[in-house]
Order: C-alpha cells, then structure tokens, then sequence
C-alpha cells in the first residue's frame, strides 16, 4: 500500500463526513439518505472524470475499499457529529488538503491516459470540486464554487503548476507536494484574508 493510496482513502472517508454532515445540517434524512450524499460527495468528482476520460471500471466499483471509506466516514459522522461541528476549522483543513490531493492525482491519471495538459488540469480540478458541488445541488445549497471565495481556482492553479513542473522533468513526489501545498496555501489564504476573483458584471440596457 502505497502512500499515495492511503491518502486517496483517507481523503475519500473525510469527503464523505462532509456529505453526510452537508445532509444532516439541511434536515434529519434516514441512514440511506445520509449515506447517499456521503458517497456523492466522495466519489462524484472522480467518477466524473473517469466516466470523461473513458476510464473503466471506475475506480470505486474496481476497489472496493472506497466504498468501506465511505461507509465508515458516515458512520464516524453519526458517532461523532457534535463533536465534528464543534471542529469546523480541522473539517476545513482536511477538505482543503482532500481537494489538493485530489487535484493531483486526477491530473496525473488523465496525463497517464493520453490527454494534453489543458484537459489533465481540467480533470484534476473536476476529481477535486464536482463532489461537493453534487453534494451542494443535492442539499438544496448554492454550490461551493458560486461562493465568493476562491475554491476551484485554488485546485486550477495546482494542477497548471503541476503540470509546469512535469514539463521541466521535476520528480514527482516534489512536484506532488509543491503543486498540492500551493493548493493548501491559495484556499487559506483565500478564506483568511477573504480573498476572492473579481466579479463578473454585464451592462444591462
């Protein structure tokens, strides 16, 4: 098991916290209904991207241990759910640092894959954002990347500076964690100083 797996897991069980807290904060859904949106939100933005790049059997239904993250993130959500909100700063450390992780390794599997850079970055940012945005939809919420401050740009400017970094032949664990920590560093940033890119405004006649 490799690190890199392990955190893949990792950011998958934390996903599915998010989903199934999302779930619970909007009203009192049964088991199913928790789960459910536990799952959308940890595996949406990676099947999506499989499912774009013609990549099968998705990664979830190939690896069944994406499955029991899920599974035991949402029951770790219902043990622990007051506790958790009480720990809204460390959930956002850790979304934060599945979205980095996220972006990566979906920008390296389109790579690996035969797509070009400008579609690698696309899927990497698509692994790490259309979870949440499922989850968002799902929930009846505006989705997280209609918010004013900066979330998927943050996972756009990772995966270019990955792949910038891939062109000029730098190893990958250093282009791992270089590319993932300007992802970390942008949505704190971001969120810290209220950051966010500058509105879009259309003159009305």
């Amino acid at each position: 098991m490799t690190v890199q797996y392990l955190f893949e897991v990792l950011g998958t069980a934390f996903f599915a916290i998010s989903g199934a807290l999302a779930a619970n904060k909007k009203s009192t859904p049964d088991w199913f209904g928790v789960t459910f949106i536990g799952f959308i939100t940890a595996i949406g933005g990676g099947s999506l991207r499989d499912v774009l790049l013609g990549s099968y059997p998705i990664v979830w239904v190939k690896d069944v241990y994406f499955i029991y993250a899920i599974l035991v993130g949402t029951v770790l959500a219902s043990i622990f759910y007051k506790t958790l909100h009480k720990l809204r700063k460390t959930l956002f450390l850790f979304d934060t640092l599945g979205i980095a992780l996220f972006t990566i390794v979906g920008t390296e599997k389109a790579l690996s894959l035969g797509a070009g850079p400008e579609t690698a970055a696309m899927m990497g940012m698509f692994s790490a954002v259309m979870g949440g945005v499922l989850r968002d939809m799902l929930t009846q919420e505006v989705p997280i990347i209609f918010h004013k401050e900066i979330y998927a740009t943050a996972c756009l400017a990772g995966a270019l500076l990955y792949l910038m970094l891939h062109y000029f032949g730098i190893s990958r664990n250093i282009n791992f964690w270089l590319s993932g920590s300007l992802i970390v560093a942008i949505r704190i940033l971001a969120v810290r100083y209220n950051l966010s890119l500058p509105k879009f405004r259309r003159q009305t006649v």
